[in-house]
């Protein structure tokens, strides 16, 4: 018995140890870096997104739109009461659907843990999280648009106090890296042991053989796993290195990396609050199916 435990910690810290010098470089850039921009770049981001989203753009209006959600730091409950704001500025609906969408799949901390995935990975998350939320802006303005009533309820939502206030710029900067940190971290942790245990009792050829490229189940079971998997982007990013490393189909990680952010338990709160129950479960529908679209047509090429 004893033998086994000792054998059992031996691989376990042989493999935490790989895992954190993968992936935690990654990881701390992405917490310095998100902070940067949400110290020094949300009121800009925020404040072009207000004047961008009053103009007559027409169909073209979603791009900045979504373009504006992945460069905002925040996290949806932050999220939500700045769309309520801009709603009340007259910002229309598919431009805001645009915005929330693609803020709850990607954010700038996430761009840089993503890249512990490698380049085409990361281009495939930024490319799929951007159409995503200019189709569900789209979708928006073709079926609802003109329809005299918000497609979003905001009632009882406002914008709260901004947390990044000391004068001192270092300073301010310092403790949004703390709260990034202490946010994160845990997530982060559970992620590398989960990680650990998986290469040390996971056959090597259980995820090639069900995720495995040209295999259309593959990317379906993936987009659903998503659902209760998911735990956070710190979290999942070195699982999902492991899993690319074992011969999972870029199109299932694809498929994995849209219904996760989209359906973790916060941000489907978040979305039922604004949304109600019928415009919620079309929420759920349209992050499935562009989910595994978007992994088939990964997969093709």
């Amino acid at each position: 018995m004893l033998d086994w435990i000792r054998r059992e910690a031996v691989y376990l810290w042989y493999y935490l140890d790989i895992q954190i010098r993968q992936i935690a470089p990654y990881w701390g850039l992405g917490i310095v870096l998100g902070s940067m921009v949400s110290v020094f770049g949300k009121k800009y981001i925020h404040g072009a997104f207000a004047k961008i989203g009053q103009r007559r753009m027409g169909w073209l209006s979603v791009i900045p739109a979504s373009l504006l959600g992945i460069a905002s730091p925040l996290c949806m409950y932050g999220t939500i009461p700045i769309a309520a704001s801009f709603s009340e500025q007259g910002v229309r609906d598919d431009f805001l659907a645009a915005f929330m969408m693609s803020s709850i799949l990607l954010n700038p901390q996430l761009i840089f843990y993503s890249g512990a995935l490698g380049q085409t990975a990361l281009c495939i998350r930024c490319v799929s999280c951007f159409l995503c939320g200019c189709a569900a802006g789209w979708l928006i303005r073709l079926f609802y648009s003109g329809k005299g009533k918000s497609f979003f309820d905001f009632t009882g939502f406002h914008e709260g106090r901004s947390r990044d206030t000391d004068p001192r710029l270092l300073l301010r900067l310092l403790k949004n890296i703390g709260r990034n940190i202490r946010a994160t971290g845990p997530m982060f942790a559970l992620g590398i042991l989960m990680t650990a245990l998986y290469q040390i009792h996971v056959p090597d050829d259980f995820v090639s053989s069900l995720f495995g490229k040209n295999n259309s189940f593959g990317v379906l079971m993936a987009a659903t796993i998503g659902v209760p998997v998911y735990m956070c982007g710190g979290g999942t990013i070195p699982l999902l290195n492991e899993w690319l490393a074992d011969g999972m189909s870029m199109g299932s990680a694809a498929a994995f990396m849209l219904t996760g952010p989209a359906t973790k338990i916060t941000n489907l709160g978040a979305m039922k609050i604004v949304l109600g129950w019928k415009r919620f479960l079309l929420y759920l529908a349209f992050v499935m199916l562009f989910s595994l679209c978007t992994g088939l047509i990964v997969d093709t090429f």
